[in-house]
């Protein structure tokens, strides 16, 4: 039985560049026929339990229900309204006012920040300095800076959906370390059997969270209460593969897993830790954004296979309907470009992304696709986030709230 499914029933009555075309036409035939057949209608199985400790979804129908147009929680409200993009190539961060799209200043950070991270009670952003092994502390009601902390190989950073753990994905070691969310001490570090562990995501309940591994077309599986891995999927064997974000679709039955070689969006079971679907997007499929009302996912499409692209390239956002699972609109960008990372508005007027080989930031119109503005940042922008977020609690990345 489907145990997330059997969750959200309860709580509501409670392509590609450098590829032959032949090889693209067979992922989109396959997509279609993944993507194509009903849904049988599952019986009422027995309780599901949520992660002792964590809130529940508000909508049995929609897990980002909390986060939904300016729901800003009473934590986040005091904050300045503030642009963070980490700048990997400077060894900073460049702070943007969201009113005038202008850069107001620039801090220094150590070596290689990846991604600008909303800690679990929205009290705290930090950024993760990979390289440098350290957490530079952000002060959102401020907006200035701390003094950063000790943290082994922080490549990205993630929250347990009971607060009670930071979960530091420490990539180079091939580990994932829980520590404590406030002080970052270390508790303890599971070892992964896969090269490039990178981007995670929970289950409904909060008891399982999947996380991609990049360099090896990995998805592992992650027993939330025990820290132990449960087990491990090759997305596209005999195929290249390089999923990087991963989100749960809205329902909360499967993940929406983006993939920088496949050029698209893969979809996986988590009970069955198993594939069921593909949906071809553009070129370097990277970053996955849920609208405010849930109802669509933006897919940032870098346009390059290769970590290291050049400007100007052939990237796009797509626009996928998680529900009918399939692409309902393309944003293009004028001149060629490289969205990356990012966030919605608060009021889910603007998708917001890092243009990672252009130097630049993107805002689009979420209702047009139109590229609005196109900012000057410095060197290899990344894990860029909006703040404030709607949101009750954040699970880590660049706001992947609930």
């Amino acid at each position: 039985m489907n145990r997330h499914l059997t969750f959200l029933v309860l709580v509501g009555t409670l392509a590609a560049c450098g590829r032959a075309r032949s090889k693209a036409v067979g992922r989109a035939s396959a997509a279609a026929a993944d993507t194509a057949a009903p849904r049988a209608t599952a019986p009422v199985p027995a309780p599901a339990v949520l992660l002792p400790g964590m809130p529940p979804p508000l909508d049995p129908a929609n897990v980002y229900a909390g986060a939904g147009l300016n729901m800003i929680d009473t934590a986040a409200r005091r904050a300045v309204p503030l642009v963070y993009v980490p700048l990997g190539g400077a060894a900073s961060v460049a702070v943007i006012d969201p009113a005038t799209y202008r850069v107001v200043r620039t801090f220094a950070t150590a070596t290689l920040p990846q991604h600008v991270v909303p800690a679990y009670d929205l009290r705290t952003l930090w950024v993760a300095n990979d390289i440098g092994n350290s957490l530079t502390p952000i002060d959102p009601f401020t907006g200035q800076q701390g003094k950063s902390v000790p943290v082994e190989d922080p490549y990205n950073l993630y929250f347990t959906p009971d607060g009670k753990y930071a979960v530091v994905i420490a990539e180079r070691a091939q580990r994932i370390d829980f520590r404590d969310p406030h002080t970052m001490a270390l508790h303890d570090s599971v070892r992964v059997d896969c090269k490039g562990v990178d981007h995670m995501d929970f289950t409904a309940d909060g008891r399982t969270a999947l996380a991609t591994c990049e360099f090896s077309g990995k998805v592992l599986k992650l027993d939330v209460a025990t820290h132990r891995v449960l087990g491990y999927l090759h997305l596209d064997p005999g195929k290249p593969s390089m999923p990087q974000d991963i989100r749960l679709s809205p329902d909360g039955r499967v993940f929406f897993i983006a993939d920088m070689q496949a050029d698209g969006v893969f979809i996986v079971d988590p009970d069955s830790l198993q594939r069921i679907g593909f949906i071809p997007t553009g070129t370097g499929a990277h970053g996955i954004y849920p609208s405010r009302d849930g109802k669509l996912f933006y897919v940032s499409n870098r346009g390059w296979h290769i970590l290291r692209g050049r400007p100007h390239g052939p990237g796009s956002v797509s626009v996928v309907d998680p529900a009918r699972r399939r692409v309902v609109a393309t944003w293009k960008i004028p001149h060629g470009g490289s969205p990356d990372m990012g966030n919605v508005s608060a009021d889910g007027k603007e998708l917001w992304l890092s243009g990672r080989y252009d130097h630049e930031v993107y805002v689009f119109d979420t209702k047009t696709g139109e590229l609005l503005h196109r900012i000057p940042v410095g060197r290899d922008p990344h894990g860029l986030t909006v703040w404030p977020q709607p949101g009750r609690f954040s699970l880590g990345h660049t706001g992947n709230m609930r």
